[in-house]
């Protein structure tokens, strides 16, 4: 099996890529727009995000390590109801998903991770989603802080408080309870 810390070269290796070195705030993906490619973070923070009656709600955060992309849209070419964006500056692996999927029917540890990855991010909606229902604001604030303790330091406060479904005053004042 690949580890994640030898993913990255391995990934070089075997397929065209490209290093991007991208600001924050850089939109990578667009609702509406086919995913074309997968990305690997090597350094910094992503976000998936929509607009919802005119509010941004962010859906999920990556960071290090982690597989990137509108997986419905790069897997059906559909197009992609979130849009891709840096939270601070980051360093990435872009690969066409052409390349990429050349690559995981060719190579079953390289597969076999990916399919880890997506089973990952499922349960990690699953979670959420269970979240949303069962969990007071406080209760979700206090999951995320345990899946990510460092949260705090690398993601704007107005981001977080959007995944939490919550506004920024709020979150405030749980974070001031604690």
């Amino acid at each position: 099996m690949i580890e994640n810390s030898h993913l990255n070269h391995f990934i070089e290796l075997q397929v065209k890529s490209e290093y991007l070195s991208i600001p924050s705030k850089t939109i990578l993906l667009e609702e509406g727009k086919v995913a074309e490619k997968l990305y690997l973070i090597r350094k910094g923070c992503l976000r998936l995000f929509f607009y919802n009656e005119g509010k941004d709600i962010t859906f999920q955060f990556f960071f290090e390590g982690n597989f990137v992309a509108s997986f419905d849209s790069l897997y059906k070419r559909t197009p992609s109801p979130f849009y891709l964006e840096s939270i601070e500056p980051t360093e990435l692996t872009a690969i066409k998903r052409e390349d990429f999927y050349n690559l995981i029917n060719n190579n079953l540890s390289l597969r076999q991770l990916y399919e880890e990855k997506l089973i990952d991010r499922f349960h990690a909606y699953q979670q959420l989603f269970l979240s949303r229902i069962k969990n007071t604001p406080q209760q979700r604030y206090e999951e995320l802080l345990k899946e990510y303790p460092h949260i705090i330091q690398r993601v704007p406060q107005h981001y977080i408080a959007s995944y939490l479904g919550i506004t920024p005053v709020s979150l405030s004042r749980i974070r001031n309870r604690r």
